[in-house]
């Protein structure tokens, strides 16, 4: 049984049974079916062999592939063979594209691990990526004491409005308290009469300290001050641990040993602050300046100008320089080892 497509002015109704169809064919009908049979023939043989066609390009292509060639290397004068080498397209093509890989490999990896990479246009520079730490650290440094300036206002209109500013921890000024000083004796008949008087009060928190991390006799430090007077005197047992110098306005401050700047800041209290490690296990701080000329990290020499003489800080009532110096957590009297 076959089927075919035929218009629907071909298909009528008989009147006496309405619902079944009779089909009424005619020569034009007939045509008509011949042409699209033909037309369905012919288009399915041309996609057969357009089909036919793309596979028989692959097979070729796959074949030219892998087809092996042989490339001779003939003298021009004799045409004696040099050499051959014999290899297909697709070796070939992966030989180049292998080597194509590598370079760029190779590339990649010479511009990020050698200077090279800074002639790239847009790619930082040594300096630059120096300035940008740099202006980092210094933005860090404004933030913090932007910070700092904030609470300072906060706690005196705080004050001037008739309350309490809130207790914040801060570093004390000194950190030895008196219920920690201990006083040993010793016995002065010994042989080391001299190094055991220097020790006769010993305020040392760790008494197994050898000694010559103590002995700071023999150096010779450089006054911190010039034509400086000293306003209070070290007193240890009152919570003063250092000297209070006074001077010109603006005067210069200076290291009195060599040595290397350990902190640089600001308290509420004392200030700008420096604070130097010299030989010895000894530190030395100076606070109350009005500016600081050093960074933490700096090496400075003795007599070197570190500061300039100010009146900061809370426990201040005029410009003058505190002068502290501790050696292995133990306060020592600046002037047994200055002359101011």
């Amino acid at each position: 049984m076959s089927f075919c497509l035929l218009p629907n002015n071909l298909v009528k109704k008989h009147s006496r049974w309405p619902h079944f169809p009779v089909l009424y064919i005619d020569d034009e009908a007939v045509t008509a079916n011949k042409k699209f049979l033909l037309f369905l023939i012919n288009f399915g043989n041309q996609r057969k062999q357009d089909g036919m066609i793309t596979e028989n390009q692959k097979k070729r292509l796959r074949y030219k592939m892998k087809n092996p060639l042989r490339m001779v290397i003939f003298n021009d004068q004799n045409l004696h063979t040099l050499g051959q080498f014999r290899f297909t397209p697709q070796s070939l093509f992966m030989l180049v594209a292998s080597a194509v890989i590598v370079l760029i490999v190779g590339v990649i990896l010479l511009i990020a691990f050698t200077p090279l990479r800074e002639y790239i246009p847009g790619y930082p520079t040594g300096e630059m990526r120096q300035t940008i730490v740099e202006n980092a650290l210094m933005v860090d440094s404004l933030e913090s004491e932007l910070a700092v300036r904030d609470r300072y206002f906060r706690d005196i209109r705080m004050l001037l409005d008739g309350q309490t500013p809130p207790d914040e921890t801060t570093s004390p000024d000194t950190i030895v308290r008196l219920d920690q000083i201990h006083f040993k004796k010793y016995n002065h008949d010994s042989l080391f009469q001299e190094q055991l008087s220097r020790e006769q009060f010993n305020l040392s928190l760790n008494n197994n300290a050898p000694a010559h991390t103590r002995g700071i006799s023999e150096l010779l430090f450089f006054p911190p001050v010039n034509n400086g007077v000293i306003t209070n005197h070290f007193d240890a047992a009152s919570g003063h641990f250092g000297v209070d110098v006074v001077a010109k306005k603006n005067t210069r401050i200076s290291s009195v040993l060599d040595g290397a700047v350990v902190f640089t800041g600001w308290t509420m209290q004392t200030g700008y602050v420096i604070e130097i490690q010299h030989e010895h296990n000894l530190v030395t701080f100076y606070k109350h300046n009005s500016e600081l000329l050093k960074k933490a990290g700096d090496k400075v020499k003795a007599g070197e100008a570190i500061a300039i003489m100010g009146n900061t800080g809370m426990e201040t009532t005029g410009p003058h320089l505190h002068f502290e110096m501790w050696q292995s957590g133990v306060p020592l009297n600046p002037e047994d080892y200055i002359n101011f």
